[in-house]
């Protein structure tokens, strides 16, 4: 059970451990695509602007101070048809004269830039061959003509981007984008992707910083993502785009909380129920024990009062005997003695075990303190007087007046002073104290007996429990006593404890509630 709880809480670790690496590996490629979208972004902008407004000018301008035409020809004929077709492609080059003021000065400050335009033409032409009727002459015919014009697009595209990046390269950098563009972006792409954490931001150059940054942003080349921004015609740039994310850490753990908590969950639920069952085993294995024990005790003590009387029965028998009124009178005592002993024992464990199951009927009514007090020591002064002890009452209390039941809260007080009496090695010396508090009375019996540990002190309420002598029986009992005590005291609402150490007594607490 050890090794398979200590695998599941290994394996559950381990998986967790595996889930948040997992979820940081796809959290960091997200974030490279974010980061590469965001600078495409920028960079087709910044682009985008200055080719709208090369387009708006060259509406504006209207006709080109120069052009050529360049003509590409090419013939096909069919034999089986007798169809001539000839295509002719032309490119149109216009050259508008625009000056470089229209762009920043600080970007194109080159006098020579020139605007060029380019547009295609082609024509594709179906000649038909005609014979004459004497078949000496011929002719050709059209039959279809097909004219196409164009924008050479890309090829204009390409010459304009590759000439503006590496022109672009000179701009300062706060004058190409800003704080606020690559922050929103970079919140668009993220909420596009359900990633709701902050962010802190730069662009460096050459691992330098740039203005453009966030204002928390530090670097840590273990933390950051990057990607490559404003690169020329050939891909290569100097400026990379860094994101950071300080929430990084508790990101990663949120995304699998839920998950993990369900997890610990349950885990904690096998651990509670493992130790729970090792709890019950060591109970069962310690209760076991304890019977065992008491089965001993009860067989040792049955034992001398079961000799006892069937010494005195053998005894009665004797011829010599049975006419001796005095010898079987006393014969006849001893058995009845005997025999209330053992009733006695097994009364205690019925009513043990009635208390238990909470079948035992204790009725209450007004009863006083001290008077109970005063009964109870009639029950065991004849033994203290036989020992050559004492008991002392200091009966201080000003009320006195419980809610008890007579019978059972009088076989408290015999009980603690009986322990009282047996845990003394010498002449038994007990004190007896009532005193009240705010809404009680509390009874106090000291000995100046034999004591207990603190081990002892804390069982000495236990069903079954005896401070462990080996097999010497030097003190009759079970360990029954003191747990219907413990039963009886509370069933009356009060509260009994002890107080002890070894070798210089005891003294018993208990408190009841006063009307």
């Amino acid at each position: 059970m050890t090794l398979s709880l200590l695998g599941i809480i290994f394996v559950q670790a381990y998986w967790i451990k595996k889930s948040i690496e997992d979820k940081e590996e796809q959290f960091y490629q997200t974030v490279s695509q974010v980061l590469d979208n965001v600078a495409g972004k920028i960079e087709t902008r910044e682009i985008n602007e200055y080719g709208n407004k090369l387009i708006a000018l060259k509406d504006s301008v209207g006709k080109p101070s120069e052009f050529q035409i360049r003509d590409i020809f090419f013939k096909e004929i069919d034999e089986d048809s007798r169809e001539v077709t000839i295509y002719n492609h032309g490119i149109l080059k216009e050259n508008y004269n625009i000056p470089p003021s229209f762009f920043d000065n600080d970007l194109f400050n080159d006098s020579t830039t020139t605007i060029t335009s380019y547009t295609s033409k082609t024509v594709e032409t179906v000649f038909k061959e005609n014979f004459g009727m004497d078949g000496k002459g011929y002719s050709f015919t059209p039959i279809k003509t097909i004219t196409k014009f164009g924008d050479i697009s890309r090829f204009e595209r390409l010459q304009f981007e590759e000439m503006f990046r590496d022109a672009a390269n000179r701009k300062p950098m706060y004058k190409r984008v800003s704080k606020e563009e690559i922050r929103s972006s970079l919140e668009e792409e993220f909420k596009n992707r359900k990633i709701d954490i902050d962010f802190e931001f730069g662009i460096y150059s050459k691992g330098l910083p740039t203005s453009v940054k966030s204002r928390k942003f530090k670097f840590d080349p273990e933390t950051v993502n990057r990607t490559p921004i404003f690169r020329d015609s050939e891909g290569k740039t100097d400026f990379s785009l860094l994101v950071s994310f300080p929430e990084k850490k508790e990101y990663l753990v949120g995304s699998i909380l839920g998950m993990a908590i369900i997890t610990f969950l349950f885990t904690t639920i096998i651990l509670i129920t493992y130790i729970g069952a090792i709890y019950q085993l060591i109970r069962q294995k310690k209760i076991s024990e304890i019977k065992t024990d008491f089965i001993n005790n009860m067989t040792h003590e049955f034992k001398t009062p079961i000799a006892t009387i069937n010494l005195a029965v053998e005894a009665i028998r004797n011829p010599g005997t049975i006419g001796d009124k005095e010898k079987v009178g006393r014969y006849l005592q001893m058995i009845r003695d005997e025999n209330k002993r053992m009733h006695a024992q097994v009364e205690n464990v019925l009513r043990i075990s009635k208390l238990e199951k909470n079948q035992l009927d204790i009725s209450k009514e007004r009863v006083d303190v001290h008077d109970i007090i005063e009964d109870a020591i009639t029950h065991v002064e004849l033994i203290v007087d036989d020992r050559g002890g004492y008991i002392n009452t200091h009966l201080n209390a000003k009320r006195t007046d419980v809610l008890a039941n007579e019978m059972h809260f009088t076989n408290v007080l015999v009980n603690v002073m009986d322990n009282a009496i047996k845990y003394s090695p010498e002449a038994p010396k007990i004190d007896v104290y009532t005193e009240s508090t705010k809404n009680s009375i509390l009874i106090k019996i000291k000995d100046q007996g034999s004591g207990m540990s603190k081990a002892v002190l804390k069982k000495v309420f236990e069903k079954f429990y005896r401070e462990h002598t080996g097999d010497i029986h030097n003190v009759k009992g079970h360990g029954l006593g003191l747990a219907y005590v413990k039963k009886i005291i509370d069933d009356h609402q009060g509260e009994v404890y002890a107080e002890s150490e070894k070798g210089k007594g005891s003294t018993f607490y208990i408190k009841l509630p006063i009307i």
